[in-house]
């Protein structure tokens, strides 16, 4: 059977996530609705990165099977007749091997996470930023950013239903900067958990605001205790922008910040 591996795009909020739920509207459904649309075939695909409601993406990558073999230029034309006219683009799509899967070959996910924090609110930028109208000092939000890499219990940081075996995870990138009236968080790492980046924004924000210290978010990792997290960032401003699959990922150049 040909794999197909596919690098979409799309804007998270007319949907609740990415993953399959029953008859709500998810990205995962769209996708899977247009696949059967063109090929006649019902399957379930395998995506790197299951976003919350609200969170985008510009860098998702999917797999699936198909029964039938396609070219590949066919595969993300169709598919992007029939998403039409939702908030969703199937950018590339190439054939593979069967051995790689969207979300197991994975080595790395990036994300990026705007805040705009001028007094305004957004109008064109409604719902892809997160507006905050005090002040946010970035150089304070970036020190306190680097106390997060490296390999840690990141308890603080997971949400309370999150289904991952073990909270021990390495940040390999925690960077903060100031572009205009926004401020830019990148982050990097093999996998997340759930709702690690929002968690831990959020607690930045904290820091950004003159509430926390940078130190402040050291002790609170080493809490090891959801408690201890600042006020979770909402979804808006978070977008998945990379997926890596190399056995050394170049982080460093991929970091959108």
């Amino acid at each position: 059977m040909p794999r197909y591996r596919l690098l979409i795009e799309y804007d998270g909020r007319p949907y609740k996530g990415f993953q399959a739920q029953g008859d709500l509207p998810t990205v995962q459904g769209s996708l899977e609705r247009a696949i059967f649309r063109f090929s006649g075939e019902v399957l379930r695909l395998t995506a790197a990165g299951r976003t919350d409601t609200g969170v985008h993406a510009s860098g998702q990558v999917v797999s699936f099977d198909l029964v039938k073999e396609f070219k590949a230029d066919v595969v993300r034309d169709a598919m992007n007749a029939y998403l039409t006219p939702e908030p969703i683009a199937v950018l590339e799509a190439e054939q593979v091997d069967e051995s790689f899967s969207a979300r197991f070959s994975a080595t790395g996910r990036v994300y990026l996470f705007r805040i705009l924090t001028r007094r305004a609110p957004p109008a064109l930028e409604q719902g892809r930023v997160w507006h905050v109208r005090k002040p946010l000092d970035a150089d304070r939000m970036a020190e306190a950013a680097k106390y997060l890499i490296g390999h840690h219990d990141f308890t603080t940081f997971r949400h309370i239903g999150c289904q991952a075996k073990s909270p021990m995870k390495t940040l390999d990138v925690a960077r903060v900067k100031r572009v205009g009236d926004e401020i830019h968080l990148g982050f990097a790492s093999r996998s997340f958990l759930h709702r690690q980046v929002r968690s831990m924004t959020g607690t930045l924000a904290e820091v950004g605001v003159g509430r926390w210290e940078p130190e402040d978010v050291k002790a609170a990792l080493e809490a090891a205790d959801r408690r201890a997290c600042g006020a979770v960032a909402p979804p808006e401003g978070l977008c998945l922008t990379h997926v890596t699959y190399d056995a050394e990922p170049d982080f460093s150049a991929l970091s959108p910040v």
